[in-house]
């Protein structure tokens, strides 16, 4: 294998990843299908060696994830396997390896049933700074140590695990079922100030209203971005965070009257008003540059 030199890295990892929307994960043992997840037209892709890898599959896997990152053309985050499984160690051994080469396209590593602070940490001394580092919380361990994990220095945003979360506590896994772990990780990410959290995937992939429906109530619940399973979940996704032409009209006639008029359509208009009004038009704007 060659040193790569057409990759240029022009925004750090840590940065992609705390300012994505759209998530996607593409399997590890299926390095056919890198290329077009990154032309996808998600935020950042995620390889994964966990549960979209059989057993016997990881280590090709792994060398596929490592041969495609250091090649050039794949940027993206890796999920490797539990801190307590076999894989782990060498998973981390090996991406830790890319980062001696100058144009990889590592960006960061999730790290699934996250639920120890001093373990993250660890691995969090381990990484360049540039490299994103996102624990998954899927357990009722990991969301009583949500503050926690979010406050360990260097953490990018947490992600939430819906199916395996209902599974350890053993509830539906249906979206309204989990309503105090969702509004538990996002206010723990706020509390640590870090970027809003990435909520689990829409198990639909070609319902519309569905991914849609699911990524609106994850964005009002306080979430910044979404896990995606597949391609055609993306569109979907992004649209459901990005402020409808109502909200933008209402944010521009907030943004107009400030320091005016005290009432705009029969509301008053004060500073978290006016904050809010804001954000809306940056989300509108941010939006806008990246499609």
């Amino acid at each position: 294998m060659t040193a790569p030199e057409t990759l240029s890295a022009t925004t750090t990892g840590e940065g992609i990843v705390s300012e994505a929307v759209t998530a996607l994960f593409v399997p590890g043992d299926r390095p056919e299908r890198f290329a077009k997840a990154t032309a996808s037209g998600a935020d950042v892709v995620i390889i994964d060696l966990e549960d979209a890898v059989a057993p016997a599959d990881k280590a090709a896997a792994l060398a596929s994830a490592v041969d495609a990152l250091a090649r050039g053309g794949v940027r993206a985050l890796v999920r490797v396997n539990p801190i307590d499984s076999p894989a782990y160690d060498a998973e981390i051994t090996a991406l830790l390896s890319l980062t001696e080469w100058q144009h990889h396209g590592l960006l960061g590593i999730i790290v699934p049933k996250a639920d120890d602070p001093e373990v993250l940490l660890r691995l969090r001394n381990r990484l360049p700074a540039d490299l994103a580092l996102v624990p998954l919380i899927e357990s009722a361990a990991g969301l009583i140590h949500a503050l926690e994990l979010a406050q360990v220095r260097g953490i990018t945003r947490l992600a939430f695990g819906a199916i395996d979360f209902a599974l350890d506590i053993n509830a539906d896994s249906g979206d309204r079922y989990l309503d105090h772990a969702r509004s538990e990780l996002v206010l723990a990410s706020r509390a640590a100030g870090i970027a809003a959290p990435l909520d689990s995937p829409c198990t639909e992939i070609r319902d519309a209203g569905r991914i849609s429906e699911s990524a609106r109530l994850a964005r009002n619940f306080g979430f910044s971005g979404k896990l995606c399973i597949h391609p055609a979940q993306i569109p979907f996704v992004g649209a459901a965070f990005a402020p409808a032409e109502e909200e933008v009209a209402w944010a521009l006639s907030v943004i107009d009257a400030e320091g005016g008029a005290t009432q705009v359509a029969g509301q008053m208009i004060d500073r978290p008003v006016t904050e809010r009004a804001k954000r809306i038009l940056h989300q509108a704007k941010k939006g806008s540059s990246n499609g």
